[in-house]
């Protein structure tokens, strides 16, 4: 999932990918303001296939973790019963985000996601065994089972989710920081929701990045919704990008749910970090498809009559087609390879040991070797 990258100019700015650039206040630090460029321009058929492979396996796992924990809830909706307990929040419809993100990383970068972390985690290569043994309560599970879906932690490629909001941004400027003291190209995402950019975390974090320049990109995903509260009820800016420029950073928003804009806007920002230039901040707006979590009546929305057409999976498979990029083999065969990858996590997850409730005050404090 490793892809190099476009070089870009490093200017504190703040674009958009629609027809209208939207420019920082007057009185900020920019020097100058540009649009991003076209989205599908420079990029190769083999990136393009990429993007479309990661979100096909993205929302085949989430598809498959929706039948699984639904499977047993009932009579009634019993949220503790089941294979998997507990609360779910699934992200089907944000996986342009992860793609076009995680592309450009590498097992030595570090992710730091939030409550809904299964496209980020899938497309940064956390292994998917482990993964799904975690959210069903597994002895096999990253965290031997005690995590759940919410706090999956995967040293071997630095990622790690929380279910408190902003959580992440914190502790991605602590890898960060080890990184660049290491001497390393290495670089942290930090991955929130648009609601979060309302937490103080959130611009604490961003203000400490951009005095030590650290190597950092924050990743804001606006699907509208702060559980049941509207964006435009909570934020006094159209956009999150423009905060950026309160600490002297480029900021960008991608419109429309576009993986292969937000593949440019994050392969800018990423070598920007990698250069040692410091961090960048990217909002995307994207989608959510389903409820904030399993169970979610959602009548609080009012556009669920229209969501399906903006299903970003089948429109960018439209658009990859129109191309001559794809074709029916083609799709056939990443919806196969990615069905038994998650079919075999599921089994793997199912043949897993439930933990010995003997074991309960295990792998709390560290404990020495004998």
């Amino acid at each position: 999932m490793t892809e190099s990258t476009h070089a870009s100019e490093s200017t504190t700015e703040c674009t958009t990918t629609s027809t209208t650039t939207r420019s920082a206040p007057a009185d900020a630090p920019v020097p100058d303001t540009r649009e991003t460029s076209a989205p599908g321009r420079d990029l190769s058929d083999d990136t393009r296939l990429g993007l479309y492979s990661t979100m096909v396996l993205s929302r085949t796992y989430e598809e498959a973790i929706l039948r699984e924990y639904h499977a047993d809830k009932g009579p009634g909706f019993d949220i503790g019963k089941g294979l998997i307990p507990g609360e779910m929040h699934l992200s089907a419809g944000q996986e342009p985000v992860a793609a076009g993100v995680c592309a450009h990383l590498t097992a030595e970068d570090a992710v730091t996601a939030t409550h809904r972390p299964h496209h980020f985690a899938v497309a940064h290569g956390v292994d998917m065994k482990k993964m799904t043994a975690e959210i069903f309560g597994r002895t096999t599970g990253l965290g031997r089972g005690r995590g759940g879906h919410m706090h999956l932690f995967d040293p071997d490629v630095h990622f790690s989710c929380s279910g408190i909001v902003a959580e992440g941004y914190p502790p991605a400027l602590g890898m960060a920081f080890a990184f660049k003291r290491r001497g390393t190209d290495a670089i942290a995402v930090a991955v929130a929701g648009e609601g979060a950019a309302n937490q103080g975390a959130f611009h604490e974090s961003l203000n400490l990045a951009a005095l030590w320049k650290l190597p950092v990109v924050f990743i804001v995903e606006d699907n509208e919704w702060g559980i049941s509260v509207a964006r435009t009820a909570s934020t006094a800016v159209s956009s999150n990008a423009v905060r950026a420029a309160g600490y002297g950073i480029p900021g960008e928003r991608i419109e429309d749910n576009d993986v292969e804009a937000v593949y440019q806007a994050a392969g800018r920002a990423v070598e920007r970090a990698r250069a040692g230039e410091g961090p960048s901040l990217i909002e995307v707006a994207t989608l959510r498809l389903w409820g904030h979590f399993e169970g979610d009546a959602q009548g609080y929305r009012t556009d669920l009559d229209d969501i399906t057409a903006l299903d970003p999976i089948p429109r960018y498979e439209s658009r990859l087609r129109e191309a001559g990029v794809l074709d029916d083999a083609a799709v056939d065969s990443a919806r196969e390879r990615a069905v038994t990858q998650v079919e075999e996590a599921i089994d793997f997850a199912k043949d897993s040991d439930i933990p010995d409730p003997a074991d309960l005050m295990k792998y709390i404090f560290a404990e020495e070797e004998r």
